[in-house]
C-alpha cells in the first residue's frame, strides 16, 4: 500500500481534498470527503473478495481515493465530477508510481463510476460502481428527506 500512501500524501490529493471540504461546507448530506472515499475503498475490497473478482487492492483503493476528487470543480464551473476526477488523477497516479496500464484501468474506474451501464461488469469499474452506491449510509441520515437521490436508490438499510 505504498502508493497508496503516497496518494494520500500527495500535495495535489491534498489541495483537492481542501477544495471539496470548502466547495462542501454547508451540505448536509454525503460529502465527497476522505471517510467516504475511504467507505468506498473497503466496500470495494469487500465485494471484490465476495464476488472473487481478484482485482488488485492498490487499484480498488487507488480508484476509490481519487473518484470524486473533483468534485469541487463540478460546484465551481459546472464540470462533471467524474471527468473533473479524471483529469485531476493522471498526474497523481504518474507521480505515484502507478504503471501505464493500471493508470488507464484506474481512470477508466473514475470516469464510469456514475454511469449505470457498468453496475454489473466483473471489473474495477463496475466494483466502483457498486461500491460508491452501497455507501451511503440513508439509512441513518438525518437529511434523508431532503435528498434529492430517487426513493428506490436509497439504502434503506445496512448491506455490508
Amino acid at each position: 500500500m505504498e502508493r497508496i500512501n503516497r496518494i494520500l500524501n500527495h500535495e495535489k490529493y491534498q489541495k483537492y481534498l481542501a477544495e471539496n471540504e470548502r466547495a462542501e461546507v454547508s451540505r448536509r448530506f454525503c460529502r465527497h470527503n476522505i471517510g467516504h472515499f475511504l467507505d468506498v475503498a473497503r466496500l470495494a475490497v469487500i465485494l471484490n473478495e465476495t464476488e472473487r473478482y481478484g482485482a488488485d487492492r492498490e487499484l480498488i483503493y487507488a480508484a476509490a481515493l481519487l473518484h470524486d476528487i473533483g468534485r469541487w470543480m463540478q460546484y465551481k464551473d459546472g464540470t462533471p465530477h467524474e471527468q473533473a476526477s479524471e483529469a485531476l488523477s493522471g498526474e497523481i497516479l504518474t507521480d505515484c508510481g502507478f504503471e501505464t496500464e493500471e493508470k488507464s484501468r484506474i481512470l477508466k474506474a473514475i470516469r464510469d463510476h456514475r454511469n449505470s451501464k457498468v453496475q454489473e461488469e466483473r471489473s474495477l469499474s463496475g466494483l466502483l460502481y457498486r461500491a460508491d452506491k452501497l455507501s451511503r449510509p440513508c439509512y441513518v441520515c438525518k437529511a434523508e428527506k431532503e435528498c434529492n437521490w430517487k426513493n428506490g436508490n436509497k439504502n434503506k438499510e445496512l448491506i455490508w
